[in-house]
């Protein structure tokens, strides 16, 4: 049975309770992380870390953690769940008070957080690629908070899923902002961009490293607009998450994309990946 951690105490998943006045559960007050952990460390911590207080900062709410405790609770949490890759998600949340929308004074925090297996890639999504729909990006304007008030997201991947396909890419006044649980890429030219960081995207830990190792590789990258036109008529197109990595999408809208196979710029990309991965596992 997993263990969590939850205001702190170390704790059986089944004995893991909140109240039902939380303003998490009654309002969607809150904000949440997903770091990925490999063979017992977490990756890229600092940046998730710095994404967490951008957004608690960006709702009002006081960190409850430094990062050293952060550090500490989420590592005995790992040691707690053993297992080689982990997917931790932490949450914070208002706390817990009587039902209103505005702040309530004197209020305490509520902080969750789990850790579960990743559920591996199917070797022939990999191999073979992964398909997408594009829709109209509907959600609210302050994307760029990872907030626990996920319905439209939901209901975007809801789509996708219901057309059976792995990821919603959005449209929003004709240009490309993300997918619905995702970072998007596209290679045109040969030329890899993503969209620039604005309010309507969330920053990607995994898109930036996407970057970082680009650039260190002398690939030729940009942050640049995509508009709809450039990603239907894109060579290839990516996907990234903390625990997707980079997939590359070779079906869109019911057509293939470049060759309909992942492409050759992505397979570079992914063999970098892989290689700056394990020589953190190694280190």
């Amino acid at each position: 049975m997993s263990v969590v951690y939850l205001n702190g105490e170390f704790l059986t998943a089944e004995k893991a309770t909140v109240s039902v006045f939380d303003r998490g559960f009654l309002l969607g007050d809150g904000v949440y992380e997903v770091i990925p952990a490999f063979g017992g460390c977490l990756f890229r911590l600092g940046a998730h870390l710095d994404r967490l207080q951008n957004s608690l900062d960006a709702i009002g709410l006081q960190n409850p953690l430094t990062f050293e405790h952060w550090e500490n609770t989420l590592n005995q949490l790992i040691a707690e769940n053993s297992h080689p890759q982990l997917s931790i998600y932490l949450q914070v949340t208002r706390g817990v008070a009587v039902r209103d929308h505005a702040f309530p004074a004197d209020i305490k925090p509520s902080i969750f957080a789990m850790a579960n297996p990743i559920q591996k890639l199917a070797e022939s999504d990999f191999q073979n690629g992964v398909g997408a729909i594009t829709l109209l990006d509907n959600r609210w304007q302050r994307c760029d908070i990872k907030a626990i008030s996920l319905l439209p997201n939901v209901l975007l991947r809801q789509q996708a899923v219901e057309q059976g396909v792995a990821e919603a890419i959005l449209i929003r006044d004709g240009n490309v902002t993300e997918g619905s649980a995702s970072n998007v890429f596209v290679v045109l030219n040969g030329k890899i961009i993503t969209p620039p960081k604005s309010q309507y995207i969330l920053p990607g830990i995994t898109r930036d490293l996407v970057l970082e190792l680009a650039i260190a590789n002398n690939m030729n990258c940009a942050e640049e607009i995509i508009t709809q036109d450039m990603l239907l008529s894109a060579e290839e197109v990516w996907l990234t998450s903390s625990t997707k990595e980079v997939l590359a999408v070779t079906k869109l809208d019911d057509k293939a994309v470049g060759s309909g196979k992942p492409g050759p710029v992505w397979q570079v990309m992914t063999d970098i990946y892989r290689e700056y991965k394990n020589g953190l596992l190694n280190h």
